[in-house]
Order: C-alpha cells, then sequence, then structure tokens
C-alpha cells in the first residue's frame, strides 16, 4: 500500500436527502471541509450509518469519495456486512474502484464460533489485493474477535485491526498476540488515542474528527512532538467535547454540529431523527462555552 495509514482518521458521516437518498453534494462539501485536517477516510462504517444502506447505496458512496479525494488521502471503505457474500461483493467493488484499503467488521445479528469467523476473513482476504483491516466493535456487531482470532487471522495477510472495543486492555492483549512488525494497530474512539497512542496506536477513527477535524489534528501534532503535557490537555479538551455529541443520538448531532459550523451535510438516515430545536439550542450553548463556535 503506497499511502501511509496514520493520524486522523474520520468515519465519515454520510449526508442524505430527507427522501433517504444519498446527498452528493453534501457529502463532497463534507469531504473538502474535513481533507485539510486528517489523514485519512473511512466511510460507509458506524458514524456512515453503512449498515443502515442497501449495497447500491454503500457502492455510490464508496465511488463519490474515491472521486473526491482523488488520491490526496488513504481511503478505507468500510464493507463489512451481515453476510460473508456482500462482504467480499462491496470489498471487491471497492478495490475495483481505487480504494486504498477496506475495513470489516464481523458479520452481525447472529453470533458465531471462532471458526466461523476465521472463514468469513479468509474468504474476505482471499476476494481482494487491495490491505484489509479487522474492525472489532463487539458492542454492535456481537461477535468479539479475540486476541488469539485475531492472532490467526494476521497469519493470512491481515493489514491491521481497528478496535472499538473502548478497553485499553484488550487494545494490549492486540499488540501481544500479533507478532507481525508491519501490523497496522488503530484505536476506533478518539476517547482513549493518547494511551493507545502510547501503546502503539499509529491512528485512531474518530468519529469526533467528522465535526472538529482540527481538534483531533492538535491532539495527534501534539502526539508526534512528544508534547505530552499539552496532549494531556487536548485529550481531556476531545472528552469534554465529546459530552456534548454523545447529549443525545451521536450520528443526528453531528449531522447538527455540522449544519451549525456552516457544513450542508444533509439529514440522517430513517430510523434516525433529527434532533429537536430544544436539544440543537443546548449543542449550541455547550459548544459556545467551550470556545469552539
Amino acid at each position: 500500500m503506497k499511502k501511509q495509514i496514520k493520524g486522523i482518521i474520520p468515519p465519515l458521516l454520510t449526508p442524505f436527502t430527507p427522501e433517504g437518498r444519498v446527498y452528493e453534494k453534501g457529502l463532497r462539501e463534507l469531504l473538502e471541509f474535513l481533507i485539510p485536517h486528517i489523514d485519512g477516510l473511512f466511510p460507509c462504517g458506524t458514524y456512515g450509518s453503512g449498515p443502515l444502506m442497501s449495497l447500491e447505496q454503500r457502492k455510490k458512496v464508496a465511488e463519490i469519495v474515491v472521486d473526491q479525494v482523488n488520491g490526496r488521502i488513504p481511503v478505507i471503505i468500510h464493507v463489512g456486512a451481515a453476510d460473508t457474500r456482500s462482504t467480499i461483493e462491496l470489498a471487491k467493488h471497492a478495490e475495483n474502484i481505487g480504494a486504498d484499503a477496506v475495513g470489516s467488521i464481523p458479520p452481525y445479528y447472529y453470533s458465531y464460533g471462532q471458526d466461523e469467523l476465521f472463514n468469513h476473513y479468509r474468504e474476505l482476504l482471499d476476494s481482494v489485493q487491495i490491505p484489509v483491516y479487522l474492525y472489532n466493535n463487539p458492542k454492535v456487531s456481537g461477535n468479539r474477535i479475540s486476541p488469539e482470532l485475531l492472532a490467526r487471522i494476521a497469519e493470512l495477510g491481515l493489514a491491521g485491526v481497528k478496535d472499538s472495543s473502548f478497553d485499553l486492555i484488550n487494545f494490549y492483549l492486540y499488540r501481544i498476540a500479533v507478532k507481525r512488525a508491519n501490523f497496522k494497530f488503530i484505536v476506533g474512539t478518539e476517547a482513549i488515542f493518547l494511551p493507545a497512542a502510547e501503546a502503539g496506536a499509529c491512528a485512531t477513527i474518530s468519529g469526533l474528527a467528522n465535526v472538529f477535524p482540527e481538534v483531533m489534528q492538535q491532539l495527534y501534532q501534539a502526539i508526534e512532538q512528544k508534547e505530552i503535557e499539552k496532549a494531556i490537555q487536548l485529550q481531556l479538551r476531545v472528552l469534554e467535547i465529546r459530552k456534548v455529541i454523545k447529549m443525545g443520538p451521536t450520528v443526528p448531532i453531528c449531522h447538527s454540529i455540522l449544519r451549525i459550523r456552516g457544513v450542508d451535510a444533509g439529514v440522517p438516515k430513517l430510523p434516525f431523527l433529527s434532533i429537536s430545536e430544544e436539544l440543537e439550542k443546548k449543542v449550541r450553548e455547550e459548544l459556545s462555552q467551550l470556545g469552539l463556535i
């Protein structure tokens, strides 16, 4: 892979029209808002409403993102789906349109055994030539990837892992389990980016970076420059901002914050609803008190 995976990577929010169609103008506008401050993109994941979209909508989002980015930063398309064949279909499409890599949550809804999960990722890895990242998010998938299973899959050629367990101990256990020198460890939340970076995370896939990419960029720069006291203060600031985006349903609040910031990011997709005027007022007040708007 030519482009280096590092730094701040938003799990890109997907703008929709009120009718539930992908809002292309808003998506392109959002990308241009983000790109100056970030190091990569992870479309069609949790923040991107990937599981809420049809395969054709997901392919459309991937095509728009790859086209608009035009090689400026790496694009890792999330292709995880409830079944193996759909995952492979999305992965092959991502490779064909020029994505730099793909990432995949385990198949969700049903609980699967370790051998079934291993086989799922083996099939995915066999289907494409571009790098594949495993996305561990047991809360939403219902299927935890143990350190032992990650190590088995890594031996098949897995490029790295995005760990969204919110468990720093699990992140450390992943580090211990996978011995390959070129394996990429990515933390799937900005909430613990500083300690995860100290433990070897090369990047964070940060939902907050959808709305305040500048703040996340500052944190990453402080970490890179080993300005630890500054990094600690910025990590605490990130947690203060997270409290605001968690005042209600996170995805609709992010749409609202982008609108407050002057970015036309459309609306969330049903069954998500746009937040109330009352909640948006509270969000605006909190952001103002933090000096963000």
